[in-house]
Parts: C-alpha cells; sequence; structure tokens
C-alpha cells in the first residue's frame, strides 16, 4: 500500500488513530489521546505566533526511504510550504518536525524518526514528552535550544485550575 492509497481508502477515513505507513507499506496505527492532542495544538499555536515567515502544520505526512512518517507538528518556510502544499505526502521535510511522544513510543522508533526526517532536509526535530518537556535536535544531536525558534519554551505549560 502506498500514502495515496491510505488517504483514498475510505475505510481509514476519520478513524481516531494516527497513520502511518512503513516501508513494507503495512499500516501502522497509534491511538491518540487528549494529553497528545492538547500538546500538539499547544506547540502548534507557539509555532505559528512566534514567526510569521512560515506556516505550522499537524500531522503532516513526509515521504522517507522507510515509508511514510507523520509528524505530529512541523512548521514549514513559505518556500517549503509553497513547495509541499499541494503534496499527498512531503517529498521534503519541513524546516521543523516535532513528536509528541506517547508511552507506546520506543527510543529505537524515536531517533529512527528523527533521522528519517533529518534525511528528508529538517533542520531541526523535537520531541515533547508526556509531562510537556521539549528537547531539540538537529542533525548532529540534541541542542540546548531551538537555532529557528530560539525563544521556544523549554516546557509547555500544562493548565491548572
Amino acid at each position: 500500500m502506498n500514502w495515496q492509497e491510505v488517504v483514498a481508502n475510505e475505510h481509514l477515513r476519520n478513524l481516531p488513530f494516527k497513520i502511518e505507513l512503513n516501508e513494507q507499506g503495512e499500516v501502522i496505527m497509534n491511538p491518540v489521546k487528549i494529553k497528545h492532542s492538547f500538546f500538539q495544538n499547544e506547540i502548534g499555536h507557539l509555532l505559528r505566533t512566534m514567526r510569521k515567515d512560515g506556516f505550522a502544520l499537524t500531522d503532516c505526512a513526509i515521504k522517507t526511504s522507510k515509508g511514510t512518517r507523520c509528524a505530529d507538528v512541523a512548521w514549514a518556510s513559505l518556500d517549503i510550504f509553497l513547495e509541499i502544499f499541494t503534496q499527498t505526502e512531503a517529498d521534503i521535510a519541513p524546516e521543523v518536525c516535532v513528536e509528541v511522544l506517547s508511552i507506546s513510543n520506543s527510543d529505537f522508533e524515536i531517533r529512527e524518526k528523527r533521522a528519517l526526517y533529518f534525511e528528508r532536509g529538517a533542520n531541526e526535530v523535537w520531541t515533547c514528552d508526556e509531562y510537556g518537556t521539549i528537547r531539540f535536535f538537529d542533525s548532529n544531536g540534541k541542542i540546548e535550544k531551538s537555532k529557528m525558534f530560539p525563544d521556544f519554551p523549554q516546557k509547555v505549560e500544562i493548565p491548572k485550575r
């Protein structure tokens, strides 16, 4: 199965799962929790408000050498956005790709996703853990803060009563 077939398949529409493809074309489905959606939305909102020269994207499908992977949140400059806007899956990665981690994510899986996003042209890959802690990476490894969004907080705050 390829990504165009996944997108066109009426049985896979409106599922409460995040869908990706592995390198064999097999569908990988991960259930999404409310906490995941919250962090995804907040990170997208911060990206949108911090830089006006690009666009925040959620569930951004990226064609990789090991199948289609979907960044939970991505930020693309205007040039990259216009290049990928009409594509079913982006053949180049947006400049920033963010993974909101869940209990089902293994360290290996996240390291592999980072490598795949960098292979497709991402400048930075971030992770957000279950507490809202953000970790920033460039192609050389962990970095103290984002070079593209130097004021991005190290933690997404969870609302309190």
